[in-house]
């Protein structure tokens, strides 16, 4: 049957009386709306709950589903006796079977290998303990998130309705996450004006049942924010594909700088225009055609380096016509992949070691996207999607303290001894000297106490 109803709930376990000890009635109005979506479940008398939590297993490549036929969960590392407070489940094996079924016709990395531990996360027990307030006579299928891109998340929502299609059970859905938590001064974890930013459009978007929105926030911006759930929201989101939904948020607060949104969406009929990750893959084509077609000279030969040594396995020769700069200057340069926003190689040379800045950007291409030791070898599958940035660094040169850095204008280098570190300048999370530093230091293996020299030089970046 196809499902009935999706919700986003949040999990603080200080919503709860046993865990709040009063400290929840600062946060009623979330209280009462997951109450409200409590009594819709109760109400559509669900089989079937699929439930996606941030904190279930997680791994980089794979998503789990968790296995076995029952499971419980407590709140004992929120100081809550196991004895006062148990939820217990019933797993519904049949849906994961026909679940994992469609995972791999499509592609999608899923199953129930890889279980350390059993027992249900606190972004389970939260919601699943408003919802046995109103309702219990359900199975369940639990969920955990992967490190996959987006698309990948909202294609496992398209699974599991595949799955719900097949099944003879009316099912439910229930995403599991908090907003941004970073969302206001009250936050323990830091205020940034991007987790209030992120919080603000995220709700408006749920508001308007607005899924396009949840795939096309930037990664950096997300990150910034801090933000728990969006990858739980975009599996919902998948899994009501091409459904016209009745969207409602029900509430939003951010009490302790944590945002909480709670929010309904019913189905209610089809509809060609809401198939987001369509939509999603037209926006995304377009945008790496625009910026493939605006790459100077020194990317694009970036990209012809990688391209042609991934397509042949050999180092390509310097293409003909070049400006005469690239030939005639020497310096040090880095060759910098993102795939999505998100960082898929950086290899690069203090100082040249080659004849000619050209050069030196076809060898540190090649060496970016095929010798990172944090990244898997680009394939040729990922050529399409990757985007280049080329810096060519200036001599650097001492400096005696952080007074003379300015990490949006000067990279730095540290060294001590045979070790070695640098950070390029301007870089998405770096704001300050001290950090610049600090991650050197991290990258060339120096402890702080260690005596270290400094060094600043400045790049310029062709994208």
């Amino acid at each position: 049957m196809p499902i009935t109803g999706a919700f986003i709930m949040p999990h603080p376990p200080i919503i709860l009386p046993l865990v709040g000890r009063g400290e929840e009635k600062k946060i009623q109005k979330t209280i009462t709306s997951c109450r409200a979506v409590a009594e819709k479940v109760a109400a559509s008398k669900p089989e079937t709950i699929v439930l996606t939590s941030p904190h279930s297993i997680m791994y980089a490549d794979y998503f789990h589903i968790s296995p076995g036929v029952r499971a419980k969960g407590n709140l004992r590392k929120f100081g809550v006796d196991e004895n006062v407070f148990q939820i217990n489940v019933e797993y519904d094996c049949d849906f994961i079977s026909a679940l994992i079924d469609e995972a791999v016709k499509h592609g999608i990395p899923a199953g129930t290998q890889g279980e350390e531990d059993g027992r249900l996360d606190h972004g389970v027990t939260v919601p699943l303990a408003f919802i046995h307030e109103q309702y219990q006579d359900f199975k369940l299928v639990r969920i955990g998130l992967s490190g996959l891109p987006r698309r990948e998340h909202y294609a496992l929502g398209q699974c599991i309705a595949k799955a719900a299609n097949i099944s003879e059970s009316s099912v439910v859905f229930i995403a599991s996450g908090d907003l941004s938590h970073k969302a206001s001064p009250a936050s323990h974890y830091g205020y940034v004006a991007e987790g209030e930013l992120f919080d603000k459009e995220i709700s408006e978007a749920m508001n308007i049942g607005d899924f396009l929105k949840f795939l096309t926030f930037e990664e950096s911006f997300t990150e910034k924010a801090a933000e728990c759930g969006l990858r739980s929201f975009i599996v919902m989101a998948g899994a009501l594909d091409g459904r016209e939904v009745k969207s409602e948020l029900l509430s939003y607060e951010n009490t302790f700088g944590v945002g909480y949104g709670v929010a309904s969406f019913i189905p209610c009929g089809e509809s060609k225009d809401r198939k987001f990750l369509d939509a999603y893959k037209e926006l995304e084509d377009s945008r790496l055609t625009e910026i493939k077609a605006n790459e100077d000279e020194y990317v694009k030969l970036a990209r012809y380096s990688i391209e042609s040594y991934i397509k042949t396995g050999k180092t390509a020769s310097l293409p003909k016509n070049l400006p005469e700069e690239m030939l005639t200057r020497k310096a040090g340069v880095f060759v910098s992949l993102k795939k999505r926003g998100v960082l898929r190689g950086c290899i690069g040379t203090i100082s040249p070691v080659t004849i000619n800045v050209a050069d030196e950007i076809l060898t540190n291409a090649v060496s970016a996207a095929a010798n990172d030791p944090r990244f898997e070898p680009v394939e040729a599958s990922e050529l399409s999607e990757i985007v280049y940035s080329v810096d060519v660094l200036s001599p650097p040169e001492p400096v005696k303290s952080t007074a003379s850095l300015d990490s949006a204008r000067y990279g730095v280098i540290v060294t001590s001894g045979h070790k070695r570190g640098l950070l390029l300048p301007n870089l998405e999370g770096v704001d300050a000297p001290e950090q610049q530093i600090e991650i050197a230091l991290r990258k060339a293996g120096i402890r702080e106490d260690e005596t270290f020299d400094i060094e600043r030089f400045e790049v310029v970046r062709h994208k």
